[in-house]
């Protein structure tokens, strides 16, 4: 029944935030319908597969730990999804694993994030950063490759250069988030 309320849900759910609010709680009401939600946020042919990001990273920002037993199916999927509005929702979930990982040592997350995980994270974070993609999908993956970096020290000057070739052409948005970084890197 609840996965049923689950589909159900998903296919009335508009980019209101409120909507994705109201979904996102009520599968944090329900956490046996977790698993669920993932299996939608891959069906990539389906229209259903971008809102179920929505509300996985709405779930995530309250939650983050429900993700954590399911990362290996999480990060083996990560390449294949290609839609932009799956990929912002997607990329904002990376940064905050990383944040939880580096910035705050999160001891559930520093047991379950495996190298194999993370060599997944930079290479989907670099893809977004140099392909055509939504700016917001690249600011999270500028942020995560940082953190990243703090880790894998080849990382850093590969994010310095990618930044500063294109820091002068991007959006404003990227233009704030890349002068952010590079103060970091530059310390």
């Amino acid at each position: 029944m609840a996965s049923e309320t689950l589909l159900e849900k998903l296919q009335y759910t508009k980019a209101y935030r409120k909507t994705r609010l109201d979904v996102a709680h009520w599968v944090l009401d329900h956490p046996e319908t977790f698993s669920e939600l993932l299996n939608y946020c891959y069906k990539t042919e389906a229209d259903i597969s971008y809102k179920a990001t929505w509300i996985l990273e709405f779930v995530c920002a309250e939650k983050l730990d429900l993700l954590y037993p399911y990362l290996d199916k999480f990060f083996e999927n990560l390449p294949k999804i290609s839609r932009d509005q799956a990929l912002r929702p997607l990329a904002k979930i990376c940064e905050m694993m990383a944040v939880h990982y580096y910035k705050e040592k999160d001891e559930e997350i520093l047991k379950q994030l495996t190298k194999e995980h993370k060599q997944t994270m930079v290479s989907c974070c670099f893809d977004w950063l140099i392909t055509d993609q939504k700016v917001a999908c690249k600011v999270y993956a500028m942020q995560c490759l940082y953190y990243l970096g703090t880790e894998f020290g080849w990382i850093h000057p590969e994010l310095k250069a990618i930044i500063n070739e294109n820091i002068h052409s991007g959006s404003p948005a990227y233009r704030a988030r890349g002068r952010f970084i590079l103060k970091k890197l530059n310390r």
